[in-house]
C-alpha cells in the first residue's frame, strides 16, 4: 500500500512539472532535461567498457558535500568512469560541466521500470547517495543487483517517516543500502534503535571541501583594492529579507544615528565607519541586482562587472565606493578570505546558505532568526559564540558596531570559527579508508 502512495505521489509530481513547464523556468528545465532520457543515457554507456562509480546529489548544496568524496575516489581509482546524477536542475545546469565526472545527467523519475532501465544501462559498481536521498525503486534495483549503496554525509532524525512507525517500505528502503555513514551520533543511534548497526559517524564531508577552499582560493586584486584598509564586512548569498536588515543597519552606523552607549573594554582599531561591503546575491538577476542597488541608495554603489584594473577612472571609483556588488558566480568562496564579518543569507526565508566556507576562514558569522535550525553548523557555532542570529537591523547594527570596534572580542570568534572547521575535516579519508576493503 505504501509504495501504492509512493508511486501515485511521484505520478502526481511529474504532471505537475509538465502542466507548470511552460511558465515556470525551473520546471522546464526539470522536464526538457528528462526529455528522451532513455536513449541519451543508452548512448552515453555503449562504448563504456571501465568499471563505473555513480555518485548522485539532489542538488548544488548536496553536490559540494559530495565533491570531496568523488575527488577522491577519482585521484585513488583513476581506471573507474564516474557518473554523476541530479535531481534538481539548480545541481544540474551549474554542475553539468564538471570537470571530475564523466557522464552528468538528470536522475530519472522513480518508477520500476524507469529504475531497472538506468541501472542495466549505467551498471555501476558502486554507488553513493548525498545526504537526504532516498529513492524506494532505484535503492530497491541497485539491492537487487548487488550493487553496494552508501548514504553519506546523512542526518536523520526522530520526525522522518523511517522512525514514526515500523513499516515494511520505510525498512526496504534503508535495507538497500551497505553502509550509512553519517554526520553526527543522533543519526546512528536513530538507526541502531530500528535495528540497523551498518552504521558509523563520519561526520560532513562539506568541512573537508571548505577545508579545501582555503588551499585553493583565488587572489581578488579587485576585492584587495576595493576594501583597502577599511573593515570588510561580506554579505553572502543575499536575499531581498537580508538586505532589508543590513541596509538599514548599515545606514544607522554610517550616520552614526545610533542611541546605543555600549563601553567596550578593549580599544578600537579604527572608527566605527571606517567600514565597507561586499554584497553577493543569492541571484544575479538584473532586477535582483538592482533592487540591492535602490536599497544601498544612501552609499556609493559598484558592480563587479564594471571595473576594468587597467582603466585609472574605474580604480578610483572602486576605492571610492562604499558598496561592491558581486554581479558574476563562482567568487564568493575566496571573496571571504577578505571579510572581517560576514552575514550570511537565506534564514530569513527558505533556509540558511552555506556558513562553513565563511567560516573556514576564521570570522565571526551573522544570519537570520528564523530558518537556520536543522543545520548542524549554524546550531553548533550559536552555541559556541561564533555565530549570531539577528532579528532585525537594529540587533544587527548593535552586534556589527560591536564587532568592528571591539578587536579582541572579534578575534576570540575568529579562532572559535576556524578552529571548528578544523576539528570537524576527515569525514572523506574516513569514508574511502572503508571503501578501500571492498573495492576492485
Amino acid at each position: 500500500m505504501k509504495s501504492l502512495l509512493y508511486d501515485a505521489s511521484l505520478w502526481g509530481y511529474w504532471q505537475g512539472i509538465k502542466l507548470a513547464a511552460p511558465f515556470n523556468e525551473k520546471a522546464n528545465l526539470f522536464r526538457e532535461g528528462r526529455r528522451n532520457w532513455r536513449a541519451e543515457l543508452k548512448a552515453k554507456f555503449e562504448k563504456i567498457k571501465q568499471p563505473v562509480a555513480w555518485f548522485h546529489c539532489a542538488s548544488l548544496g548536496e553536490f559540494e558535500q559530495g565533491r570531496p568524496l568523488i575527488e577522491a575516489f577519482k585521484a585513488d581509482y583513476p581506471h573507474y568512469k564516474i557518473l554523476l546524477t541530479f535531481f534538481s536542475p539548480s545541481g544540474y545546469e551549474v554542475r553539468k560541466n564538471y570537470e571530475k565526472a564523466d557522464i552528468i545527467t538528470y536522475l530519472p523519475i522513480d518508477t520500476p521500470s524507469n529504475a531497472q532501465f538506468f541501472i542495466e544501462t549505467t551498471k555501476p559498481k558502486i554507488a553513493f547517495f548525498v545526504k537526504y536521498e532516498f529513492w524506494y525503486h532505484i535503492i530497491k534495483e541497485t539491492h537487487k543487483q548487488n550493487i553496494p549503496l552508501f548514504s553519506v554525509s546523512t542526518i536523520f532524525r526522530a520526525d522522518q517517516h523511517f522512525f514514526k512507525q515500523k513499516n515494511n517500505f520505510s525498512m526496504k528502503m534503508l535495507e538497500g543500502f551497505t553502509h550509512f555513514f553519517v554526520q553526527n551520533n543522533s543519526s546512528k543511534e536513530l538507526l541502531n534503535k530500528i535495528g540497523f548497526q551498518n552504521v558509523e559517524v563520519s561526520g560532513d564531508t562539506r568541512f573537508d571541501r571548505v577545508a579545501h577552499i582555503v588551499s585553493q582560493r583565488k587572489e581578488l586584486p579587485i576585492i584587495e583594492k576595493f576594501a583597502g584598509q577599511h573593515h570588510l564586512l561580506v554579505v553572502g548569498s543575499s536575499w531581498q529579507e537580508d538586505i532589508e536588515v543590513i541596509a538599514p543597519a548599515c545606514k544607522a552606523i554610517k550616520e552614526n544615528k545610533s542611541k546605543d552607549q555600549n563601553h567596550f573594554k578593549y580599544k578600537a582599531r579604527e572608527d566605527i565607519v571606517n567600514f565597507k561591503l561586499v554584497i553577493a546575491p543569492h541571484t544575479i538577476a538584473a532586477s535582483d541586482i538592482q533592487k540591492v542597488e535602490n536599497a544601498f541608495n544612501f552609499l556609493s554603489t559598484i558592480r563587479y562587472s564594471e571595473i576594468n584594473l587597467s582603466n585609472k577612472v574605474k580604480v578610483q571609483e572602486l576605492r571610492n565606493a562604499d558598496v561592491l556588488i558581486i554581479d558574476n558566480i563562482g567568487l564568493l568562496s575566496s571573496i571571504y578570505s577578505y571579510a572581517e564579518v560576514a552575514f550570511v543569507g537565506g534564514a530569513y526565508g527558505k533556509g540558511l546558505h552555506n556558513i562553513l566556507e565563511a567560516a573556514t576562514f576564521g570570522m565571526p558569522i551573522l544570519f537570520g532568526n528564523k530558518n537556520y535550525q536543522k543545520f548542524k553548523e549554524a546550531n553548533d557555532l550559536l552555541e559556541k559564540k561564533g555565530a549570531f542570529t539577528v532579528s532585525d537591523a537594529k540587533e544587527a547594527e548593535k552586534l556589527l558596531k560591536n564587532l568592528f570596534t571591539d578587536e579582541y572580542f572579534r578575534e576570540q570568534i575568529n579562532e572559535i570559527t576556524r578552529e571548528y572547521v578544523i576539528q570537524h575535516t576527515g569525514a572523506t579519508e574516513q569514508i574511502m579508508k572503508y571503501i578501500a576493503q571492498i573495492i576492485d
